[in-house]
């Protein structure tokens, strides 16, 4: 089955010339100006909070004290949001803008539309300078947006964390206990290939070093429902965006933020891999740890990827001997993703013998050579330069970061043409209900109400009110069940109807204006 997977990105936001400006305050700039440069909608549709449920636990209880979905004004300072033309969600997430790429069904999608977030992020900036250059400003009551820097990173070196989350659909008939055990080594040791790279050891920073991962100083159990406190290496929120009774979606929350296209092909790929081997039965119980949370800085901590980690059954294996036993176990039962296992295969070499030689494809080594040209000249590594590296490598400013000056001198490989990207930063993939959902935000903007990952809500009329659609099916309104109905339709309210008539979904009527 597909494995559908989704990624979130919360930016870094900072106002060099104004470090006191609220970073909620400016997020809200960054979205709205981004909505009114790009058409997306006038009236900036709603979220639909009535079909979520982040306080559900996979392990059976439900910690949610209402039932009674919020209704937030979408114009308000700190809650603006925006559906993409490519299905995407921008909008404000406590003290930052995040980006919530829409739903793909592999690995390079997931990468393709990752980076398309990015791009957004970059357009919204632009249209918020904009207003600037003019003395104006696109809130109401507020004063022009000073100027803004944004970073894709994890910390902010006072002791916050910030996510950059992964999502994975998997079915209900895997116990979730099982997936659990299986999946906690592997998330431990994927650092090595995924980490970001991080200044700064301890949650502030306030012991000098550089570690290969920026999450992983915040991770604090082995399994928890929390995100913001309480960290586990295993997220437990049971809130699938799809039918309950047969899907899950597995919420990552351990991951970095990543600049590299390998690293995220690897991020996505690779524990793609691993569900669909536990899925179909694949034993890794040998693998378990025998302290798992200490072990996520032990491995963050190791640069030269050398360090033994201990396992429950008192064996010793170095984590890249870990993915090792991941790799061939997922081989035996799919090697369908052959580009994601041949690239980790090689890594992994590398790994062993240098992790520098890994610095054209990594982020974490990309870094650590940036900064050991420093260090090998007598420059100590808590100096600021070496901070302002750290920083400088997460600036999303093509003409500015660190990331894409290695890649235009080509010292750091690519995976996608930029072409693509720009592409998928309007336009929606076509095989998942994101396809419906980015299309009739192109196309009737002003006509869509609320919308969620699996609903969407068009006006009606005063006599039978809004339609609401639902969507349980991550599949069931691609390009090529409903494309034509675009054109048929003449506006959003027929567009329900014509999809309601050919079953490919669930349309009611909810109160309007009239009722």
């Amino acid at each position: 089955m597909p494995r559908f997977i989704g990624s979130e990105t919360e930016y870094g936001i900072a106002t060099p010339a104004d470090p006191t400006a609220s970073p909620i305050i400016t997020s809200t700039h960054a979205v709205l100006a981004y909505a009114v440069a790009t058409g997306a909608s006038l009236r900036r549709t709603r979220w639909n909070f009535g079909e979520e449920s982040p306080l559900r636990d996979a392990r059976g209880f439900d910690l949610r004290r209402f039932r009674t979905a919020p209704v937030i004004d979408p114009n308000t300072v700190g809650v603006a949001n925006v559906i993409t033309s490519s299905g995407a969600r921008f909008y404000v997430d406590h003290a930052h803008p995040e980006y919530s790429a829409p739903e793909t069904t592999d690995a390079m999608q997931a990468v393709i539309y990752d980076a398309a977030g990015d791009l957004v992020m970059n357009r919204a900036v632009d249209a918020v300078h904009q207003y600037t250059d003019r003395g104006e400003s696109v809130i109401e009551g507020q004063p022009p947006c000073p100027a803004l820097k944004v970073y894709k990173n994890n910390v902010d070196g006072k002791g916050a964390s910030y996510g950059s989350h992964e999502n994975y659909r998997w079915s209900r008939s895997t116990d979730f206990d099982v997936l659990t055990r299986a999946i906690i080594p592997f998330f431990v040791t994927r650092q090595v290939l995924i980490g970001a790279g991080r200044v700064g050891l301890g949650e502030r920073g306030e012991s000098p070093g550089f570690q290969i991962s920026q999450r992983a100083d915040y991770i604090e159990q082995p399994v928890s429902l929390e995100t913001t406190l309480n960290r586990g290496i295993v997220n437990t929120r049971d809130e699938p965006h799809a039918d309950a009774d047969r899907w899950g979606r597995l919420h990552v929350i351990i991951g970095d933020a990543n600049m590299s296209q390998t690293s995220n092909l690897l991020k996505f790929g690779l524990t793609s891999l691993v569900l669909d081997a536990i899925e179909a039965g694949e034993e890794f119980s040998d693998l378990g740890l025998a302290d798992p949370v200490a072990a996520v800085k032990q491995v963050s901590r190791d640069l030269d990827c050398q360090s033994s980690l201990r396992l429950a059954d008192g064996r010793e294996l170095r984590a890249t001997a870990i993915l090792r036993e991941y790799l061939s176990r997922c081989s035996a039962v799919s090697d369908t993703d052959e580009l994601v296992l041949r690239t980790a295969e090689e890594l992994l070499d590398d790994l062993d013998v240098d992790p520098l030689r890994t610095a054209d494809r990594l982020d974490w080594t990309a870094k650590w050579s940036l900064i050991r040209r420093f260090t090998d000249r007598g420059l100590d590594i808590g100096h600021p330069k070496i901070a302002l590296v750290d920083l400088q490598y997460a600036d999303i400013d093509p003409d500015r970061g660190l990331h894409h000056a290695l890649v235009r001198r080509g010292s750091m490989r690519t995976l996608v043409d930029p072409t693509v990207i720009d592409t998928a930063a309007l336009t929606p993939p076509t095989d998942t209900r994101a396809f419906f959902r980015g299309e009739i935000m192109r196309r009737w903007p002003d006509q869509v109400l609320a919308a969620s990952w699996d609903t969407v809500v068009v006006s009606g009329d005063r006599v039978t009110g809004h339609h609401r659609l639902r969507m349980p099916e991550l599949d069931c309104l691609t390009r090529e069940r409903c494309g034509d109905l675009f054109d048929r339709a003449s506006d959003a309210a027929e567009l329900l109807r014509l999809v309601d008539d050919r079953g490919l979904a669930t349309v009611d009527l909810i109160g309007g204006p009239g009722r």
